[in-house]
């Protein structure tokens, strides 16, 4: 196995073409912004291609390709990889190879676009410098087979300058009429936009959020990051469990890439939907609550244990109950003086009994006492009386250490 990344790759080239695609692209659509009439048709125009690009990416070269989530049907293929040709980021043998490659070796030198080299590494780095360091091997014979795929990339320059640029630079000026809005908004900013969203998927999902099913590796969950990736936010999830064709598990988590596919399972176009079984998901998800519940009860100061309190006999009980407010409960002896003050059913009730066993009191002879009061009194024990009453082991913790009396032994 491939060890953590400790020093920065050192940098042996440069990928002129992918600087110069991400250089053009946002120049050309900025220059747009200042001197192109804004048309509402080339505006709209350009956010639904966007969202086909989009789709092509996440449905299509992501979820579909790279991790055989579900099967599609021929059209909605053809659908998928013109979507993802579109966003000119690369053929889908090269995008799900190396995207395979980073679930393989996450956080490592093989790792492609490995967290551990920074953000700005992660978001575009990658893509624009060559390194001394090697992508992971990761299986691809699939790919090799799938006779689109291995079309897509043998002809990807020619076709993604097809999808990516002519088509949405043609369609509004012939239709309406707007050549420069077609050429500055829906072929340049639709595709600068679709470029840092995508690029998100491996930067700031693995820097911003939560970690919710696992936490040895950098993905994270976040909602800011699936609102920008089309639903492929929720990286925690993902990455635990990368077959599932939801990067969203519950419902009401945004996930728009996960409905499309839902539906183009109910109208036939998709079927043999993966799913983790729940069960799986939900051990996950408790192992990292139990864990969040253990480094809470570890920062708290808990009772002495049983095994280091002093056994001490009955006649040292009374001698010292008369110079401090001892009371016997259960077999424990609780040096209540620094309470007794506080108690809510007044000092007397305490300093009168010092000495006593007040067991049959405490447990509802003068009232049935909280879980509260059972763990406040824990802290007051200070001995165990030779010859009490034998305690159950149950009774000895606290109830709110009772979740970790197994983890205690």
């Amino acid at each position: 196995m491939s060890t953590p990344t400790k020093n920065f790759p050192t940098i042996t080239g440069f990928r002129w073409f992918n600087i110069a695609v991400l250089a053009i692209t946002p120049s050309i659509a900025l220059a747009g912004m200042f001197f192109v009439p804004f048309r509402s048709q080339t505006a709209w125009f350009s956010v639904l291609h966007y969202v086909f690009t989009m789709l092509g990416i996440t449905a299509g070269y992501h979820r579909l390709w790279s991790h055989r989530a579900y099967t599609a049907s021929l059209p909605l293929q053809l659908f998928l990889i013109i979507g993802g040709t579109s966003a000119v980021q690369g053929s889908c043998y090269w995008w799900a190879r190396a995207h395979r490659s980073h679930h393989r070796h996450t956080d490592t030198d093989l790792d492609p676009y490995d967290s551990n080299r920074g953000l700005l590494w992660t978001h575009v780095g990658w893509m624009i410098f060559e390194t001394n360091l090697h992508t992971g091997v990761a299986d691809i014979s699939d790919l090799k087979k799938d006779p689109l795929i291995r079309f897509q990339h043998r002809q990807y320059f020619s076709l993604t300058v097809l999808f990516g640029i002519v088509v949405p630079w043609v369609v509004p000026g012939l239709f309406w009429g707007d050549w420069w809005g077609g050429v500055c908004f829906a072929a340049a900013l639709r595709l600068t936009v679709a470029h840092h969203s995508t690029f998100c998927i491996n930067s700031i999902a693995h820097y911003l959020g939560s970690t919710p099913y696992d936490d040895k590796l950098s993905p994270r969950d976040h909602l800011l990051s699936a609102l920008l990736t089309m639903g492929e936010g929720y990286h925690n999830f993902h990455h635990q469990f990368p077959m599932d064709y939801r990067n969203a598990y519950m419902w009401y988590q945004y996930d728009p890439t996960k409905w499309f596919i839902a539906l183009c399972r109910t109208i036939g176009l998709a079927r043999n939907l993966q799913r983790f079984p729940n069960n799986e998901i939900q051990k996950g998800a408790i192992t990292m609550q139990l864990k969040a519940l253990k480094k809470t009860q570890d920062s708290l100061k808990w009772p002495a244990p049983v095994e280091e309190l002093p056994v001490v006999s009955w006649e040292t009980f009374q001698e010292e109950s008369q110079s401090r407010t001892l009371v016997l409960i259960s077999g424990f002896i609780h040096d209540v003086s620094l309470f007794a003050d506080r108690h809510p059913g007044g000092p007397h009730l305490l300093t009168k009994n010092s000495g006593h066993d007040m067991t049959a009191s405490f447990f509802g002879g003068f009232y049935a006492h909280s879980n509260a009061a059972h763990n406040l009194l824990a802290m007051m024990r200070v001995g165990i009386l030779a010859g009490g009453v034998e305690i159950p082991a149950e009774r000895a913790v606290p109830p709110s250490q009772q979740l970790y009396i197994a983890e205690r032994g």
